[in-house]
C-alpha cells in the first residue's frame, strides 16, 4: 500500500511517466521486464481466449497518488481494471510493485514452462510462452499452407450463430471448421506433460479446456459441422492436405 510519500506534493514525472514516443517493442520490453516474462502477463478473458496485458501508471487529477492499472485489449476494445496504489521514486520501480499487486490478486494466469516438457526448442518454448489467443506461429503456418493449395476461409470465427467458441480456420459452404491446437493447451496425448509446479490448477485447466473442445466438436457435428484438429506438432503440408482433402469431398457432396 503506498506509504505516503506523495502526501504534500505531486509525484515527480520519473516516478510514473514513461518518456514519449518509444517504439511498442521498447514499452512491450518494459512491461516484461517488470512482470518477469512476457508468459506472466496472460489474462483470461474466458471461453479458453486469453490476451497479454500490459500496467499504466496514472496520476489523476487533484491528487497526490500514483495509481496503477492493468490493461488488455479484447474484440478491439481496451479493458481497464484498477489495481492499487504504488508509491516508488522510480517508474520501473512502480512498475515492478504494480504487477506484484497483480499477481497477489491473482489477475493473470502466471505459469512457467513445465518440468519435463517436450517443448525443448527455443522456437517451440516462445510459441507456448506467448499464448497468443489467435496468430500463433503454428495457425499463421496452417493458414499459409492451406491458402497455398487454392482454399479460401474465413479466420477466427464461431462457426455456429450463438456458439461462443471460435475456430481458427471456418470453410462455410462445406460446413468445416479448423482447430489449430497447443500441445500443452489442449493436452496432446502424445507430448503434454503436466506441470509439477501449481498442478491442481493446471489439471484442471487442462482437463477443462478438453472437456470444452469435446463439447465444441459435438454441437458441431449437431449442426451438421466437422470440426478437423491439428496438433501444433503435426507436420504442416500433410495437416494442409488433410483438410483440403476434407473440404474439398464435403462441398462437393
Amino acid at each position: 500500500m503506498p506509504s505516503g510519500r506523495w502526501a504534500d506534493k505531486a509525484p515527480p514525472l520519473r516516478a510514473w511517466k514513461g518518456p514519449a514516443g518509444l517504439p511498442r517493442a521498447v514499452r512491450s520490453a518494459e512491461q516484461d521486464k517488470a512482470s518477469g516474462g512476457r508468459i506472466r502477463r496472460t489474462v483470461d478473458v474466458g471461453d479458453g481466449v486469453t490476451a497479454c496485458a500490459s500496467i499504466e501508471l496514472k496520476v489523476l487529477p487533484n491528487t497526490r497518488r500514483i495509481r496503477a492499472y492493468l490493461r488488455w485489449s479484447f474484440k478491439g476494445k481496451t479493458v481497464e481494471k484498477y489495481v492499487g496504489e504504488v508509491s516508488e521514486t522510480t517508474r520501473t520501480r512502480n512498475l515492478e510493485a504494480a504487477w506484484r499487486l497483480v499477481f497477489d490478486q491473482r489477475l493473470v494466469i502466471v505459469s512457467e514452462k513445465p518440468a519435463g516438457s517436450w517443448a525443448s526448442s527455443p522456437s517451440v518454448r516462445s510459441v507456448m510462452k506467448a499464448n497468443r489467443a489467435r496468430d500463433t506461429k503454428p495457425e499463421l503456418a496452417l493458414r499459409s499452407a492451406v491458402h497455398k493449395l487454392g482454399l479460401r476461409y474465413r479466420v477466427d470465427v464461431a462457426p455456429l450463430k450463438g456458439l461462443r467458441r471460435r475456430a481458427d480456420l471456418v470453410f462455410t459452404h462445406a460446413k468445416v471448421a479448423v482447430f489449430s491446437d497447443g500441445c500443452y493447451w489442449h493436452g496432446c496425448p502424445e507430448h503434454h506433460r503436466p506441470s509439477h509446479k501449481n498442478s491442481n490448477f493446471w489439471k484442471e485447466k487442462i482437463s477443462g479446456n478438453k472437456d470444452r473442445d469435446r463439447d465444441t466438436d459435438a454441437q458441431l457435428a449437431d449442426h451438421g459441422w466437422l470440426a478437423v484438429r491439428v496438433w501444433e506438432h503435426e507436420e504442416v503440408e500433410a495437416a494442409a492436405n488433410r483438410i483440403a482433402r476434407v473440404v474439398r469431398d464435403r462441398a462437393g457432396r
